[in-house]
């Protein structure tokens, strides 16, 4: 995830990496940003499963070699954070290839719904509306994701796998650019709303991470077809799955013991929750194997004031608190 160590290994690349390397290593940065946002978001959405999303690199990179549900997830959470991290960017001008949204050609804005938290007024009749601001141009951040991330081939991979990881990554893509939002801005005089500036912003990457986690839950099993070239879904009465969907072909392990092989580190030793029912709860978490409490003292900031100008003291508490950690 480092660009340096990346376009070191420039060589190893395919040709659309290798030339983003050589000519516009500042995306690389971006593209190196992107991949960093993605593995924190899965660390954040797995934090209370089995397995939860680890960057250590002898067991992450196992996950990456599966075609199960969990490297699902990491690719198209990864060609997300790609785009989103190049997009931002474009629109804080910190790339010189990209700013913000042409909007020149672009259908004049719909109103946005009266709940919208960026709207300043109610806009009443006859107001005047018009593309401005700064959008995000996602197109931009969707393609350098695409150049990039479909560039990748896992060695000795079959074309079947190929697919899976292909439409993944674009689920992933399409998780932001799907669901850009309109935020405006009124302009008039004595705080009227003669005019309506609108511009389109990404959605928050946490809204992102949310909705892929609901397409994990829902993923679908798929086989490949006798040409080679199609996927198939498993199962009776299974429709197929579409752009936005995730897919896998095989099942995943249990994750509850350390095994390097399928690169799982297992449960034993993380908190988990003695009154939760859910896949936080000690009972699932812990694979059934028990749990102990056990408390710890840690210390932290407390009773901080502000004084002027322009600092803020604060004094040391101890803390104590009881933890449950899976035998």
């Amino acid at each position: 995830m480092d660009p340096n160590s990346i376009c070191r290994k420039a060589k190893r690349l395919v040709g659309k990496q290798a030339e983003l390397c050589q000519t516009q290593p500042e995306i690389v940065r971006e593209v190196a940003k992107g991949a960093r946002l993605g593995v924190r978001e899965c660390q954040y959405q797995f934090r209370y499963r089995r397995w939860n999303c680890t960057s250590h690199n002898k067991y992450f990179g196992k996950i990456l070699q599966q075609d199960i549900r969990e490297t699902a997830f990491v690719y198209a959470i990864t060609a997300a954070g790609v785009t989103h991290a190049v997009t931002q960017a474009c629109s804080m001008g910190d790339l010189l290839q990209c700013g913000c949204e042409a909007t020149r050609n672009r259908a004049p804005p719909r109103p946005p719904s009266s709940s919208s938290s960026s709207i300043s007024s109610s806009s009443g009749d006859g107001v005047k509306w018009e593309w401005g601001g700064c959008g995000d141009d996602v197109e931009f951040g969707y393609e350098k994701s695409k150049q990039f991330m479909d560039a990748k081939r896992r060695r000795g991979k079959s074309d079947i796998r190929t697919l899976i990881d292909l439409h993944n990554n674009e689920a992933g893509r399409l998780a932001v650019k799907l669901y850009m939002r309109t935020e405006c801005k009124c302009h008039g005089l004595s705080g009227s709303c003669t005019l309506r500036t609108c511009w389109k912003k990404m959605p928050h990457f946490r809204e992102v991470g949310d909705r892929l986690l609901e397409r994990f839950n829902g993923a679908s099993k798929v086989m490949g077809g006798n040409d080679g070239k199609t996927l198939i879904p498993v199962g009776q009465n299974i429709k197929p799955p579409d752009k936005q969907d995730l897919i896998y072909s095989d099942e995943s392990p249990d994750f509850c013991l350390a095994n390097r092989k399928t690169g799982s580190l297992g449960t034993r030793g993380r908190m988990c929750n003695s009154t939760a029912m859910d896949i936080s709860g000690c009972d699932l978490l812990c694979c059934e194997r028990g749990y102990r409490e056990e408390t710890v003292v840690f210390e932290e900031n407390c009773l901080c004031r502000f004084h002027w100008c322009c600092v803020v003291q604060c004094k040391k508490c101890f803390v104590r608190k009881e933890l449950s950690l899976c035998h």
